[in-house]
């Protein structure tokens, strides 16, 4: 599927497979981040701003990630006290 999108007032035609991205809400955010650098950074370049925020939000990507890796480990501690609690109040059977 292709969609318009404007980022820093241009226009960008892009595909997308995916069905479950808003490709207009990226583009939102994206530009929101993009204007919010170019008014801290007055004199940089457009291309600069797109690898400072490319970089930002890389990284905030990898923080999620360790979050949620994070958490998946957790939940794998408690389910296996869970299972081992329950092998201990169910007697197996045969």
């Amino acid at each position: 599927m292709q969609q318009r999108i404007t980022i820093r007032g241009r226009q960008y035609t892009v595909k997308t497979d995916e069905d479950d991205v808003d490709i207009q809400e990226v583009a939102r955010t994206v530009d929101e981040k993009m204007e919010a650098f170019a008014k801290r950074a007055t004199r940089v370049d457009d291309y600069t701003i797109a690898m400072l925020v490319a970089l930002n939000l890389a990284s905030d990507l990898a923080r999620l990630r360790r979050e949620v890796a994070k958490e998946l480990e957790e939940a794998d501690r408690q389910l296996a006290s869970a299972e081992v609690l329950l092998s201990t109040l169910v007697p197996e059977e045969g």
